[in-house]
C-alpha cells in the first residue's frame, strides 16, 4: 500500500515506519489515523507469514509526534457529539490495532511525544528515547482529556503516575518517562539508532512464535491471581515445548548451536 503521511520500509524481516508530517511535527489527523490502522493490518498479515519479525516506529524531522493536528482539532470543534464519537472510535481502533501487533514494536522517540504521541509510545513494546525528549499527556491543557489513550497508558505507567500526569497535563523528561515505565532506554541523540539496532538484534535472536506468544501472554496474565493464572501459564509453556519452534530451540541449546531462526 502507498501512504501519504507515512514512510514504510523493510530490510529483511525488520520493518521501519516513519511518521512523515514534519511540517506539523508529525501530528495526528483523521488521515494519519486511517493510514496507521491500514499499516497495522499489513504488518499483522506479514507477521503471520514470518516476513516481518520486528517493527521500529520513528518520526521525521525534529519531533516524534506532537499529538493532534491543530487543523484537525479546529474541525472537531464544529463536530456534533456523535461525529466526535465516530472520530474518537477510529482513533481507539488505531491504537488497539498497533497495540495488538503480534511482533515486537520499538519506538524511537526524539524531540517530543505529546498527547496522542505519548499514547503511541505507550503501545510500543520497547521505547528508546533521546535524553532531551519531552513527554506529556497534555490534553487537559486544552479542556479535553487523554481518554482514548488511557487504557494503553495506564497499562504502562499505572494509576499513581497517571493521577499526576493526566491531571496536571505537565510535560516531563525522558528520565521521568523511564522512571514510570513509559520508556525503557534513555540515550544521547547520537546513540538512538545504535541502541534501537541493539534491541532489534536481541529480538531477532528469539524464536518469532515464542515472542508472539510471550507478547500475547502478558495482557492475559496481568492482574490475575497466581492460582487463576497457573493453568493458563502451564498450558502455554507445555504447548511451546512440543511446538516445532520450541523443539528446535531446545535441541539447538543442547547441541550448542544457533537455532534455525538465528543463523
Amino acid at each position: 500500500m502507498t501512504y501519504t503521511h507515512l514512510i514504510s520500509q523493510r530490510a529483511g524481516t525488520v520493518a521501519r515506519l516513519t511518521l512523515n508530517r514534519p511540517e506539523v511535527r508529525n501530528a495526528f489527523n483523521e488521515h494519519v489515523i486511517a493510514e496507521l490502522t491500514a499499516w497495522a493490518g499489513e504488518v499483522r498479515a506479514a507477521a503471520a507469514r514470518h516476513d516481518v519479525r520486528v517493527v521500529v516506529i520513528a518520526g521525521a524531522g525534529t519531533t516524534f509526534c506532537a499529538g493532534a493536528d491543530v487543523a484537525w482539532m479546529a474541525k472537531t470543534v464544529r463536530y456534533t457529539e456523535d461525529e466526535n464519537l465516530r472520530d474518537a472510535m477510529a482513533m481507539s481502533r488505531m491504537f488497539a490495532a498497533i497495540d495488538d501487533l503480534p511482533v515486537p514494536l520499538i519506538g524511537r522517540i526524539h524531540g517530543a511525544a505529546l498527547g496522542g504521541g505519548a499514547g503511541l509510545a505507550a503501545v510500543c513494546d520497547i521505547v528508546v528515547a533521546d535524553d532531551q525528549a519531552l513527554f506529556g499527556f497534555t490534553e487537559v491543557k486544552l479542556g479535553i482529556l487523554p481518554a482514548v489513550i488511557s487504557p494503553f497508558a495506564l497499562a504502562k505507567i499505572g494509576r499513581s503516575a497517571a493521577r499526576e500526569l493526566f491531571l496536571t497535563g505537565a510535560r516531563f523528561s525522558a528520565a521521568r518517562a523511564k522512571e514510570i515505565g513509559l520508556v525503557h532506554a534513555v540515550v544521547p541523540a547520537a546513540e538512538l539508532d545504535a541502541t534501537v539496532d541493539r534491541y532489534v538484534a536481541e529480538l531477532l535472536s528469539g524464536g518469532p512464535d515464542a515472542i508472539a506468544a510471550a507478547k500475547a501472554l502478558i495482557p492475559q496474565v496481568a492482574g490475575r491471581a497466581i492460582a487463576d493464572a497457573a493453568p493458563m501459564t502451564a498450558a502455554a509453556i507445555a504447548a511451546r515445548r512440543v511446538s516445532k519452534e520450541g523443539q528446535e530451540g531446545l535441541k539447538a541449546f543442547l547441541e550448542k548451536r544457533k537455532p534455525s531462526w538465528n543463523v
